[in-house]
């Protein structure tokens, strides 16, 4: 039986917020959507993609040097779907046994305080699901509570962009809060490795990365946790 992933992009366009004419262009990053993509869609898996706003989105990091960037953007049909995401209101979270929030800096404007969004998850995960992300894609886990009233994260080991991370990159005073602080405020163990090397931490049916490096691992580490899932929900 084909499982089904949800992979949330950010509808959001700039590393700044709205209106900010002078921000930099931003979007979801194209690798960590189609390098955890491949390994989930040649595993047998079925991935549907949602926004906050749903339509429209954004990329950044469009490198077509990388042959799984070119081969996804290359498909009409998976470049279609991706610019024209579903609405979280026509989503049915008992249709998926995952989610995965895709990074770019753009998501720490718009993926915190979506709770369309964070209900989904929070379904999802109650159900014996998986929840993943990679890189700024844990921005949508910060305020993501389950219906018990805990944040999901509280107690588990993570990764994401580290502090030093985004000094190396020159976002430290730009971005609107510290995603691995305020991880750690949620009551999560952040575990960081040296910039933007490959780091993907399991922790239960919680799977997150740090970096673009981690993308792919991410994608592998979701896998043996479907099986289960599948198990669990059959």
């Amino acid at each position: 039986m084909t499982q089904r992933i949800l992979f949330v992009l950010t509808s959001h366009d700039r590393k700044g917020p709205a209106g900010a004419a002078n921000a930099a262009p931003s979007g979801f990053y194209l690798s960590e959507v189609t390098h955890p993509h491949r390994v989930l869609a040649d595993a047998g898996h079925a991935v549907d993609f949602v926004s906050p706003k749903g339509g429209k989105t954004h990329v950044d990091g469009l490198d077509l040097d990388d042959p799984i960037n070119a081969a996804f953007w290359n498909d009409a049909a998976l470049r279609g779907a991706a610019e024209n995401t579903l609405a979280p209101a026509q989503v049915d979270p008992d249709a998926y046994v995952a989610i995965f929030y895709a990074g770019g800096h753009a998501t720490m404007w718009d993926f915190p305080d979506n709770a369309e969004l964070s209900a989904i998850a929070a379904r999802i995960y109650e159900r014996g699901g998986v929840v993943a992300a990679v890189c700024h894609g844990p921005a949508g886990l910060v305020n993501l509570k389950l219906s018990e009233g805990r944040y999901l994260v509280a107690g588990h080991d993570v990764s994401a962009f580290t502090n030093e991370e985004e000094r190396a990159v020159g976002m430290y005073d730009t971005v609107p809060f510290l995603l691995a602080d305020t991880l750690q405020e949620r009551g999560a163990r952040h575990v960081p490795a040296p910039n933007f090397q490959a780091q993907v931490v399991v922790s239960e049916r919680l799977v997150t990365g740090q970096n673009p490096a981690s993308a792919k691992g991410v994608g592998e580490a979701m896998l043996p946790l479907l099986v289960a899932a599948s198990v669990d929900r059959a």
